[in-house]
């Protein structure tokens, strides 16, 4: 019993300073809002910083890309030929690909 009393004596002794103590660390690690949180959430924020200098860099290329398309019509052609196989008159054109789904196709077929 003697137990019972010293422990409620110190929490009645000190009772404004754990329920201080208690509070502050609610707020600071258990919360929504505590020091956890920021921190996931400030590398979140890098990572989405990050993420928009690349797509800034993507869009300043294709930029420059759509500008020499409006202005160049042999880049029309080298896209054409690239990308879609298209020809002139006189050319024969090869498609070679390394894929490995048509192998794992050919396969699973025998």
């Amino acid at each position: 019993m003697s137990v019972m009393r010293h422990v409620g004596r110190f929490l009645s002794r000190f009772k404004y300073i754990i329920v201080i103590i208690i509070g502050v660390a609610i707020v600071g690690f258990v919360d929504e809002n505590s020091y956890l949180s920021k921190y996931k959430y400030d590398q979140q924020i890098d990572e989405l910083r990050t993420e928009i200098e690349e797509l800034n860099a993507q869009y300043q290329a294709d930029s420059i890309r759509l500008s020499e398309l409006d202005h160049n019509p042999a880049a029309i052609e080298k896209i054409a030929r690239e990308r879609y196989f298209m020809k002139a008159d006189d050319e024969e054109i090869f498609v070679l690909s390394d894929d490995l789904r048509e192998e794992e196709e050919d396969a699973a077929a025998q």
